[in-house]
């Protein structure tokens, strides 16, 4: 293995203690394997995703191989990964994306990535709020006869969550992790119950025949469908607060895409096989955001069915405060860098978390809930009401964002290596980084080309550019931030990707 001997610091694992005390440096050895393979899988809302991606790519594109869909996404991504994990056995950074990119591409790229993936990261973070509060207010009215607007629970859970990003990040990856076995281990009951009482065509394998993914549905299902495996880019985030970063960051890279391949592959071709393949996208058209709850009444009964209602917000919950823990690292390491003023690069007292990233976070949650609280004038149920666009809006524009970043970070993968002379010893990860490098470029296309399908708006709607727009913002704003710090401050364009390491820059020019 080649290491950068010029970029390497041995406090890369965030023991820093010397130099203006730990408050600039995240806390070290606080996650281990299993905390950390929570955390991470914790975003990508199991049950949110079998509930709801999954019947809306049934019903909207008819594309009955999702299933293979997603054993197709789950290879371009560990193709992805193998050329991501090697860069985080060099770069331990919570700046991750941006941080990989500037060690490869140059400090002015990663200026760009870095308001990419703060932009991204928390527009997934604040679009969740929204159908948060929609089936919140739901259960209450039906459990509880309440009547409630859909803002009050999502600006409760969003200070909620952020009360929580105050403290350690142990103990969110306890609650984490609770609300993720739960998920799991109910959509599995359901995954057994479908396939021992399955439909009229029995269990049909149908679904993983490469026949099922022709039509012009094919490219907008692969965008609907990776958006469930965004948290598995997230490990290299939390690299400075786990005890061996070189070994746990990779190994739950690869533990968690294969998982979430796995899973949601064999839990969509159960949906298949409940309905048979035959029926799944009528049955999706008809049931939408309904379907599993409508198949498991009639296979495991209504408490059954009850508690996978209340699992299904409280996994919502558990990725709302996954994404709010990686944006607030992120503005943590911009902070720390000079991206962002200085205040965001320190942490809060003796929990170490990220503090003034955390309430950044927390304050746009709530100023953008707000906004669409105040706009919204018509019924929960339209599709054109507020709280369902703030979440197929912003979500989709995170999971352009992530897209985006992965292909650019497999870019920055292959020029890192390639020099430092390593392209020889590297030439099999340079080779996979290349290729999912241009399948996610692809799939970036695709999610750019058919945004409106994406968002629900009419081919003329001038959403389908101003919303992707928002990412190409982003990344001019922050190429241009790169270019001035260049220019005027280059100390501080210097700092950019380093981490850790500008603890000791900063140590040399004061001493």
């Amino acid at each position: 293995m080649t290491t950068d001997s010029s970029r390497t610091s041995p406090t890369a694992s965030g023991g820093i203690s010397t130099f203006k005390g730990e408050e600039r440096a995240l806390r070290a050895d606080r996650l281990g394997t299993g905390g950390l393979l929570l955390s991470v899988l914790a975003a990508t809302a199991p049950l949110m995703v079998v509930a709801g991606v999954m019947p809306t790519t049934f019903a909207v594109m008819g594309i009955v191989g999702q299933p293979l869909l997603f054993v197709v996404l789950g290879v371009v991504l560990i193709l992805f990964s193998i050329g991501y994990a090697e860069m985080s056995r060099h770069v331990h950074n919570a700046g991750a994306f941006y941080a990989y990119i500037s060690r490869g591409l140059g400090g002015t790229a990663g200026a760009g990535a870095a308001l990419v993936a703060l932009v991204a990261y928390n527009a997934l973070q604040v679009g969740i709020y929204g159908i948060f509060g929609f089936e919140v207010s739901g259960l209450l009215a039906t459990y509880a006869d309440v009547e409630i607007a859909w803002w009050i629970p999502a600006l409760v859970a969003a200070l909620a969550v952020g009360l929580l990003g105050w403290l350690k990040i142990d103990v969110n990856a306890r609650v984490l992790g609770v609300l993720l076995v739960i998920e799991v281990l109910l959509v599995v009951v359901f995954d057994i119950a479908a396939i021992a009482d399955p439909g009229k065509e029995g269990l049909s394998l149908h679904a993983f025949n490469p026949d099922t993914l022709t039509g012009a549905g094919v490219g907008t299902a692969l965008c609907f469908c990776i958006a469930a495996f965004l948290g598995f880019e997230q490990a290299p985030v939390y690299a400075e607060e786990t005890s061996r970063p070189h070994v746990l960051v990779p190994r739950v890279m690869f533990l968690a895409v294969a998982g979430v391949a796995v899973f949601f592959a064999l839990s969509s071709w159960a949906l298949t096989v409940a309905t048979g393949p035959s029926a799944i996208v009528g049955t999706s058209q008809k049931q939408s955001a309904g379907l599993l709850f409508f198949l498991t009444e009639s296979r495991l009964g209504g408490t059954f069915t009850d508690v996978l209602h209340v699992l299904f917000v409280t996994g919502m919950f558990a990725a709302l405060l996954s994404f709010h823990n990686v944006v607030a690292r992120y503005a943590f390491a911009m902070g720390r860098e000079g991206l962002l003023p200085a205040a965001f690069g320190r942490t809060s007292g003796s929990s170490g978390a990220p503090g003034t990233g955390s309430l950044l976070q927390t304050a746009v949650a709530v100023v953008v809930v707000a906004a669409f609280a105040i706009a919204d004038d018509k019924p929960a149920g339209d599709p054109t009401a507020p709280v369902l666009q703030l979440f197929t809006w912003f979500g989709n524009i995170g999971a352009l964002g992530v897209i985006v970043l992965m292909a650019v970070a497999s870019l920055s993968v292959v020029v890192f290596f390639v020099r430092r002379g390593a392209a020889g010893t590297q030439a099999w990860r340079l080779v996979t980084s290349a290729l999912a490098g241009i399948a996610l470029l692809i799939i970036a296309g695709y999610t750019v080309k058919d945004f409106e399908v994406l968002v629900g708006a009419g081919p003329d709607s001038s959403l389908s550019w101003v919303l992707p727009g928002i990412i190409g913002l982003a990344a001019l704003a922050g190429v241009v931030l790169g270019l001035v710090l260049r220019a005027r401050a280059p100390e501080k364009h210097a700092r950019i990707g380093l981490g850790n390491e500008a603890f000791q820059l900063d140590k040399a020019a004061s001493s």
